[in-house]
């Protein structure tokens, strides 16, 4: 029968599938029909299991217990999107140190699904990974910030690790750009070529990255005097289609603006592309900025000023503290970010600086 460790520290017994049974209130055969899948189960009593196996922390691995101490060479890496150059950069960071440690890489995109997120922690736990990668910006989601601390903290009792990248937790090791530092100093490089009326199309709300990056533009703005119009943010999400849809928006909403500071690379490429279908050039008429570096850009005309991140670098430190292992404090470390100025900002038009 599969075991798992209990909750409550100082604990010594084993959370049985008969324990989730109970707290259930269904029977032992029903616990299993939820947790294999493909048997008629109404939608309640699913929740109900799926809670009750939550709170008891019950891994359905039947070598869970046997194998507490062991390696088993895995690492689990959780990311928002596969089809996103970000995340493909950070993963190959992971990839190169994991090719020279035998370590096995399981690759899961969670599309930004909380819950997919928190079931693919799950799933890992119960395949015993060394550790698992959480790749992306902090999602907003109430019930799953209140979850993801416990998984945390299971893995913990499992001796293997969660770590974060791009993003900060008390309850994890952390490795993350300088979202608003490298925004601010975007933001005055705008400045600087006398660009006031700057639209910006944000992430996803309900995102670190999305916050972070928009803070450092308010800042940055705040600091040279210039009040923000909300009429000209408008988010969208992370690729190329939300920028082109989030600055077609701009572009009809009627208010003037000389500059779009984009959240990303790619939604800064979807907006190259609106502002080309309404006739107006990149930066003659209006200057634009994205954020990342993505490799992509390289073969972009005009080339578009940016912030570079070091997405590769991320995911070798971040594969670097997983294979670390052991029962240590978690540790942050805030990687430097800058600013990469090409072709796609000009001064301001003439009559419309201040």
């Amino acid at each position: 029968m599969a075991r798992a460790s209990a909750r409550g520290a100082g604990r010594s017994t084993t959370t049985t599938i008969t324990d989730v049974a109970r707290m259930a209130s269904v029977s032992p055969t029903t616990v299993s029909r939820v947790l294999n899948g493909g048997y008629p189960v109404s939608a309640a009593t699913r929740t109900r299991v799926e809670h009750a196996v939550r709170e008891l922390s019950y891994v359905r691995n039947a070598h869970a217990q046997a194998l507490r101490i062991a390696s088993t060479g895995l690492i689990g890496v959780i990311i928002h999107d596969v089809a996103d150059p970000y995340f493909a950069e950070i993963v190959a960071g992971i990839q190169e140190i994991a090719a020279t440690s035998q370590r096995l890489v399981v690759l899961c995109n969670s599309l930004r699904d909380p819950g997919s997120e928190l079931r693919y922690v799950e799933m890992l736990r119960g395949q015993r990974a060394d550790a698992v990668i959480l790749a992306g910006g902090a999602i907003g989601d109430p019930d799953y910030l209140q979850e993801l601390p416990r998984q945390a903290n299971w893995l913990k009792r499992q001796g293997a690790r969660m770590i974060m990248c791009g993003r900060y937790s008390l309850d994890a090791d952390a490795v993350l750009p300088d979202n608003r530092g490298g925004a601010h100093s975007l933001a005055r490089h705008l400045l600087a070529h006398g660009h006031r009326s700057i639209a910006e199309i944000s992430g996803p709300p309900r995102f670190s990255t999305t916050e972070e990056r928009s803070a450092g533009l308010d800042a940055a703005l705040r600091e040279a005097g210039v009040a923000r119009d909300p009429g000209l943010t408008v988010s969208g999400h992370f690729s190329r289609d939300g920028g082109y849809e989030a600055a077609r928006t701009l572009l009809h909403g009627g208010r003037r603006f000389t500059a779009i500071f984009a959240a990303n690379d790619m939604m800064a490429l979807g907006a190259l592309a609106a502002l080309r279908e309404a006739g107006l050039r990149v930066p003659a008429d209006v200057s634009l900025v994205g954020y990342d570096d993505l490799p992509i850009l390289r073969d972009v005309v005009p080339g578009i000023t940016t912030v570079r991140v070091p997405m590769r670098e991320m995911g070798r430190r971040c594969m670097r503290l997983a294979m670390a292992g052991g029962r240590r404090p978690p540790s942050l470390e805030t990687l430097p970010v800058e600013v990469v100025e090409r072709e796609s900002v000009a001064a301001a038009p003439a009559g419309q600086q201040v």
